[in-house]
């Protein structure tokens, strides 16, 4: 694709010439001799870049860039001015300017000049469009819900941002989401940053369950080269890269003590180190946790730092399971029906009655995760366009969550083993021997019941 290019330059011979050589380069040039007529010619071809000569016969270059900034902004201008005009143009371009080039022009650097903004101007529009693409995914509005517990939940993230709109360039306060497995904390973050100040900066996620302690240190906070055996080379940690926007820390609950440690000295310095490094670095990163488990009992326990707990909790949400929703299930089933059925090109697909009095029964151990996977695999099954209970493979004696209790048999007088290995077997008795549910009960997850059945020699 060519870029197009103004010039807005007084001296014809110079003007033929950068005409002459960036139609060469494959630039197409628009030429004229003065701010006025070149500002018509803005409006005409909104060209991708302007040049523009400080001193023209009819108003001045700064004046054309001003007019250019608010007519055309993503023109982008770079200045043309004298050897002793150099002052006027540094403050053109702290007006807004690109750059600029003094006389007698070398072309070979104005053409590097454009070439780099042309490089840059991708870059922008493919971050841009991520961007997008994220918030387009993301914000209040996705999260789905009308009933009382969530609409108290959207109206108070609401006050929340409104009040952060007015901290100006201050640190937002840190957020705590609190909720089952499954219940949405991870949209309730992204509203926090899509709909909040922030949007245009980095979102950045982690799940500190998924990573080895050291290695989640790594990845938070950087190294340098060297600073440990397989260092070759200096990383940037998460927690520089969300500088600007906002880091979301997801099952905090989950992070090592002497981890946790770095990340309260993060929140009240507002400075980081990477691992090897002398040198703290300011950063203005705002803080979102989230945690499927009670940290209260986790501070109890000793397996969670008090001064954290209540640094994270500034301002915290607690989101309700599924089960305790009501008619939110029916409007998130639809809402799931509609999504997958546009994927499989199955726009006439509905629910039966029956279908939709089994859904509500249902307990919903994994929450709405659990209701959108299941939809999923009802979609695949049905080969009309009725959803009917046959295609809903939802266990008929499905219990609570585990934070709810497996139904188990007393456990008086045995091990902890023992214990354990009955726990395992009421979960998959209640599951009819469904793995992927039993762990779902147990608060485990797929793969770690897999290797706890191996241990055990528990055969499904």
């Amino acid at each position: 694709m060519s870029h197009s290019v103004l010039i807005v330059e007084d001296d014809s011979v110079l003007a033929k010439n950068l005409q002459t050589y960036l139609t060469r380069h494959q630039f197409e040039v628009f030429k004229t001799g003065t701010g006025s007529d070149g500002l018509a010619a803005l409006e005409r071809h909104r060209p991708d870049f302007a040049l523009v000569d400080l001193n023209l016969p009819d108003m001045s270059g700064v004046e054309v860039l001003m007019r250019i900034r608010a007519l055309e902004p993503h023109t982008q201008v770079i200045m043309m001015t004298g050897a002793g005009s150099v002052q006027a143009a540094v403050d053109a371009m702290k007006a807004g300017a690109l750059d600029y080039l003094t006389k007698p022009l070398v072309l070979k650097e104005l053409k590097l000049l454009l070439d780099k903004a042309v490089a840059d101007g991708q870059r922008d529009r493919t971050l841009r469009y991520y961007q997008d693409r994220e918030a387009g995914q993301s914000g209040l509005d996705k999260i789905i819900g009308q009933c009382a517990t969530m609409a108290d939940v959207k109206n108070r993230i609401r006050q929340f941002l409104q009040a952060e709109a007015q901290l100006g360039e201050q640190q937002p306060p840190t957020v705590l989401i609190v909720g089952e497995t499954g219940t949405g904390k991870e949209l309730v973050a992204r509203a926090f940053h899509f709909d909040g100040p922030r949007r245009n900066r980095p979102f950045i996620e982690i799940n500190c369950a998924a990573i080895p302690a050291q290695l989640l240190e790594a990845e938070l906070f950087g190294y340098e080269r060297g600073a440990f055996t397989d260092a070759k080379h200096r990383k940037l940690g998460l927690v520089e890269a969300a500088n600007g926007g906002t880091l979301f820390l997801d099952e905090i609950g989950e992070m090592d003590l002497s981890l946790q440690s770095k990340l309260l000295t993060l929140l009240e310095n507002r400075s980081v180190r990477r691992i090897g490094s002398l040198r703290e670095m300011e950063v203005d990163v705002r803080i979102v946790a989230a945690t499927n488990r009670d940290l209260e009992a986790q501070v109890s326990a000793g397996r969670f730092r008090s001064d954290l707990y209540y640094r994270l909790r500034v301002i915290q949400i607690a989101l309700p399971p599924l089960r305790e929703r009501g008619d939110d299930l029916r409007l998130l089933a639809e809402h799931f029906l509609s999504e997958h059925a546009a994927r499989y090109q199955r726009e006439s697909l509905q629910f039966t009655g029956a279908a939709l009095t089994r859904l509500r029964r249902h307990p919903w151990p994994g929450n709405i995760r659990e209701l959108r996977n299941s939809l999923e695999q009802a979609i695949l099954l049905c080969t009309d366009d009725l959803i009917d209970t046959p295609h809903l493979l939802l266990d008929e004696q499905a219990g609570a969550p585990m934070a709810a209790g497996v139904q188990a048999t007393p456990t008086t007088g045995l091990t902890l083993e023992q214990q354990e290995i009955q726990l395992i077997r009421d979960a998959l008795r209640q599951t009819g021997g469904n793995v992927t549910r039993a762990a779902t009960l147990l608060g485990l997850s797929r793969d770690t019941l897999r290797y706890r059945l191996a241990k055990y020699a528990i055969k499904v």
